[in-house]
């Protein structure tokens, strides 16, 4: 079975959650991450993630990040 990955879309994750600290990438807790959505290309999940984060403003440990996912899926 041949998989063929469409190039037309470039999948991306937004997620995010609390951090235990400023200096890092470590969550506070993994099972509660926010879980925004899968978006089809990087100016909608940008948009997604903006929102986010502007809505969490007021907590400092509270980050949101945009993973590329069509990265990972290339061969």
């Amino acid at each position: 079975m041949t998989t063929t990955i469409d190039s037309s879309q470039k999948l991306h994750l937004v997620f995010g959650g609390e951090l235990e600290n400023l200096d890092g990438v470590r969550f506070t807790d993994v099972k509660g991450l926010d879980i925004v959505g899968i978006f089809p290309d990087f100016a909608s999940a940008q948009i997604a993630w903006r929102a986010k984060a502007q809505s969490t403003v007021d907590n400092a440990l509270m980050r949101y990040f945009i993973v590329h996912l069509h990265r990972l899926l290339e061969p």
